[in-house]
């Protein structure tokens, strides 16, 4: 069986499995019953009428969690919306996810905001809602912040454009500081960055293509952690890309300042290397980086230096991507291959399966100030089932997305979702 659906058996038994709780970095070995959507004991399910799923060698755990998604909805439900996002997050072993505001129009508004978590309610992903810092993303004045708070929202954040003028940038850290919830901001310099669609260095000169240069990310992430020190506001820095930005939130985590930050899988398993075939599916903002940038986005995710691991994932249409390198749009999805890329590159560094899960769980759930739901009796199910062993190729059957954009199809893997179970839905491979 290979399925995602909205409606979950009314018993299932977990067998075989190790139990990794990251709510309390404890391990045990157990079977694991679900009844009607709450964890029970083995022994309360009836075996025979029971969907199994044999665990044997996996690691079931608490699911998911990523906080930078682009589910496109409002206005642009042709590349992904809430259902098929929610779909091809729970495939990937997500449970949650943080939705950002840069759609059309943008979250910028208490009603969208109402609006979105009401759509949201009934899918088997939790869909938490990120608030635009300004109204329509222009970075000129602050949206309704107050109100988009008090609707749900748990983070703002202008992504795909930064805040560009500090003084706006620093009242929004002071109104989040109150609130209790982040700053997220899209950390490049439009002015540094220019018109440049790739990491800007020899492979940019030698393809012909306007580059990127690193000190774009850094310049604006330096600011930002300077407000943030200034405001003792949280600071949560997305999608960081270089071996320069990773020292400066090194530094400026060790002198107290309150930020946190992601990477993304594409950063740390690709280079720039793999846009030498002009593959637009590869154009991400910012820019995948030279192999120095990649192995220091390792080392910080190691040192814990960045504190989880978020997959920025970025639907476009197949027309769009066919465009040239130039005119194609920035972005790739990345929810059904972020286990088999963190897993394959992190467990070569060093890290252990529970130090992984940790990135991806306990991590994105201090940074959004989420509760994470207990493995123990009488708790709603909220599992994910990871086989951290098995080999595989990441192929056009994998991609749960309404959109296919990724440079990733092809490349071999190690580690797996095996199954997704929320109490209002579930996904099973075999």
């Amino acid at each position: 069986m290979r399925d995602v659906s909205r409606t979950l058996p009314e018993e299932i038994l977990i067998t075989g499995g190790s139990i990794y709780d990251p709510a309390t970095g404890k391990s045990r070995k157990s079977d694991i019953g679900v009844k009607q959507g709450v964890l029970v004991a083995p022994d309360a399910v009836q075996t025979d009428s029971a969907t199994s799923i044999d665990a044997t060698g996996c690691i079931i755990t608490h699911g998911l969690i990523d906080i930078h998604v682009h589910f496109r909805e409002p206005g642009r439900e042709d590349k992904e919306n809430l259902q098929t996002g929610a779909r091809a997050a729970l495939a990937g072993g997500f449970t949650r996810v943080c939705m950002m505001p840069n759609t059309n129009p943008p979250i910028d508004s208490p009603e969208v905001v109402r609006s979105l978590l009401e759509k949201g309610a009934d899918l088997p992903v939790q869909i938490n809602v990120i608030g635009a810092i300004t109204r329509e993303q222009k970075g000129v004045e602050l949206a309704e912040l107050l109100e988009m708070y008090a609707a749900g929202v748990v983070a703002f954040s202008d992504d795909g454009m930064p805040v560009e003028n500090g003084q706006v940038l620093r009242n929004a850290l002071l109104y989040a500081r109150d609130l209790g919830i982040p700053i997220i901001n899209h950390a490049e310099d439009t002015h540094l960055r220019a018109d440049g669609v790739v990491n800007q260095g020899a492979l940019s000169t030698r393809l012909g293509l306007p580059g990127n240069p690193v000190e774009a990310e850094a310049s604006m992430i330096h600011r930002d952690l300077l407000l943030a020190g200034e405001t003792d506001a949280r600071l949560h820095v997305p999608h960081v890309s270089t071996a320069l930005a990773v020292e400066l939130i090194r530094k400026f985590k060790g002198q107290g300042v309150r930020v946190t930050a992601e990477a993304t899988p594409h950063h740390l398993g690709l280079t720039e290397d793999t846009l030498t075939g002009f593959n637009t599916n590869a154009k991400v903002a910012p820019p995948l980086r030279a192999e120095k940038d990649r192995q220091a986005i390792v080392a910080a995710l190691v040192d814990g230096t960045i504190d989880c691991i978020a997959t920025d994932h970025a639907p476009h249409t197949v027309d769009e991507k066919e465009h040239d390198m130039i005119n194609a749009p920035f972005g790739m999805i990345g929810l059904d291959s972020a286990v088999g890329m963190a897993f394959t590159v992190l467990r070569q560094a060093g890290l252990a399966v529970e130090q992984i899960i940790d990135l991806f769980t306990s991590g994105p759930a201090a940074v959004m100030g989420m509760e994470l739901t207990p493995i123990e009796e009488g708790a709603p199910v909220e599992l994910v089932i990871i086989n951290p062993d098995e080999n595989w190729t990441y192929g056009p059957e994998d991609i749960y997305s309404r959109s296919r954009n990724t440079p990733m199809l092809g490349m071999n893997f190690t580690g797996r979702v095996s199954a997704a179970i929320t109490s209002k839905g579930w996904f099973c491979r075999s």
